[in-house]
């Protein structure tokens, strides 16, 4: 009997999807060392993006169904744990950006089994982290928020809630190694499948625990923890069965002091340079907690809405890492200059239309999260001062990438220190304790993104030469 042209069809992309499965496929890796650059550049970039997008809506549904079912206060107390979670686990995701240029490294300069070491090495670390974080959050969560001011009416339930997703820490930390190995590795699309699947399940919990239940901020929590589980298990799985560098075997974990080493020194300085913004925006949650609980409900809103901008700027410095990485490894000075010439271009790109676009349509925006007047006002005025200048905090961390891609982690941090945190530290204690408005308050981010950008400029063009020079020292020898 003839087969349809629907059945051949069918034949057809089932054998596909077979073959494209396959562990030895390596079709969603992308060849970073060789071949013109912008079209790469952003088909690597856009499944990033897409993967920050979903991790931040696991907290934007959070947020929303309990501004929605819960309460001004719930919704309060959810948005204002960000600056908190942040400051407890920036220290120990900034590691993977170690375990992300290493592996970038070593494929550019074809160390496979360098790589097979760093997989196995960045488990065990991650592992032990994330145990170690479950113990912060449980027994230092309400005392830190004290420290923070959080309301009386706020306190409570921000507690519950930190306490409940740190319970997942494990699995956040394994998932933000591992997809830092793959991304070293060119593939960007699998975490972005693994974060769809546990997405929808993290907003069926939320639907179901908070309206069936009536959990609350618990509820909410517990959907978080449980997607990031889910999440984890399934890119586990998926290292489980390469068949090359990237295969994970359980019997293989260990830590190798040499590339645990190499991890922590790239790793360090990026982490302690997010813990002390993620400081320094405590500092400013705290100083936004003294204007009552409608600023902070419209604040965390407006956050929340900032984080879709942030994370798709982000994601270029992300590409910048793995492309400078990999081309560094290579010894391709001047695929390297072409890198970070073209992903500051995309960031500009992205940044300017996203952040302008936030701002417009402000108001409908922040009446999915709340039906408060003055919450909304409150989130309007931050969106203003931080999303239309978004685009040179874009611009500064794709330079922090660049750095960060040569093997130069320090720098940028010494630079991030002192340009953005100490400077918006400074500036609370001094002319915002004076003129105690919100304008003032908000102000310091772009005036803290312009000065520190313009420092890593000079950074980024003093190690790029002095690498260039060293190069063609080693190859006239």
């Amino acid at each position: 009997m003839r087969a349809s042209p629907y059945g051949l069809a069918l034949k057809l992309l089932f054998c596909k999807v077979k073959c494209y499965n396959h562990p030895m496929n390596n079709s969603k890796k992308i060849d970073m060392i060789h071949g013109p650059l912008l079209g790469k550049l952003i088909i690597f970039t856009i499944p990033i993006i897409l993967s920050g997008v979903l991790q931040l809506l696991f907290n934007a549904a959070d947020v929303i169904v309990v501004g929605r079912f819960a309460g001004e206060a719930s919704l309060a107390a959810v948005g204002s744990t960000g600056a908190l979670i942040n400051l407890m686990t920036n220290l120990f995701i900034g590691m993977s950006v170690g375990a992300n240029v290493c592996a970038a490294q070593f494929y550019g300069a074809n160390h496979h089994d360098d790589v097979k070491k760093t997989v196995h090495t960045s488990t065990a670390f991650s592992l032990i982290c994330g145990v170690f974080l479950v113990f912060v959050g449980l027994f230092l969560a309400r005392p830190i928020l004290e420290i923070m001011g959080s309301p009386e009416d706020v306190i409570g339930l921000a507690a519950l809630y930190v306490r409940i997703y740190f319970i997942a820490m494990p699995a956040i930390m394994l998932y933000n190694f591992l997809a830092a190995i793959l991304r070293a590795a060119g593939d960007t699309t699998h975490p972005l499948v693994f974060l769809t699947i546990a997405g929808v399940v993290n907003v069926i919990l939320n639907l179901i625990l908070v309206i069936c239940f009536n959990m609350g901020v618990a509820g909410v929590a517990i959907a978080t923890a449980t997607s990031s589980y889910i999440s984890c298990f399934l890119l586990v799985g998926f290292f489980m069965k390469q068949e090359d560098a990237l295969r994970l075997e359980f019997s293989k974990i260990k830590i190798d002091k040499r590339i645990l080493n190499r991890i922590i020194r790239i790793g360090l300085p990026a982490g302690i340079q997010g813990t002390v913004f993620s400081l320094s925006n405590v500092v400013i949650q705290s100083a936004i907690n003294s204007f009552g609980t409608a600023v902070i409900a419209g604040s965390s809103a407006a956050a929340s809405i900032e984080g879709f901008v942030y994370v798709s700027m982000n994601s270029v410095s992300q590409t910048t890492v793995t492309f400078v990485g990999q081309n560094y490894g290579a010894g391709d000075e001047h695929r390297v200059k072409k890198v970070i010439f073209e992903t500051l271009g995309i960031v500009m790109v992205v940044g300017l239309t996203m952040g302008n676009l936030a701002y417009h349509f402000a108001t409908p925006l922040l009446g999915i999260y709340t039906d408060s007047a003055d919450a909304i006002a409150a989130g309007t005025l931050r969106l203003f001062w931080v999303c239309c200048p978004y685009f040179l905090c874009g611009v500064m961390d794709t330079l922090t990438g660049g750095l960060r891609g040569l093997g130069r982690s320090t720098v940028p941090m010494i630079v991030s220190l002192l340009g953005a945190c100490v400077t918006r530290l400074i500036w609370i204690a001094t002319y915002f304790h004076v003129h105690h408005t919100q304008s003032v308050l908000f102000f310091s981010y772009p005036g803290s993104w312009l000065l520190t950008l313009s420092v890593h400029s000079i950074c980024l063009v003093v190690v790029y030469r002095g690498w260039v020079r060293r190069k063609s020292s080693v190859v006239r020898i």
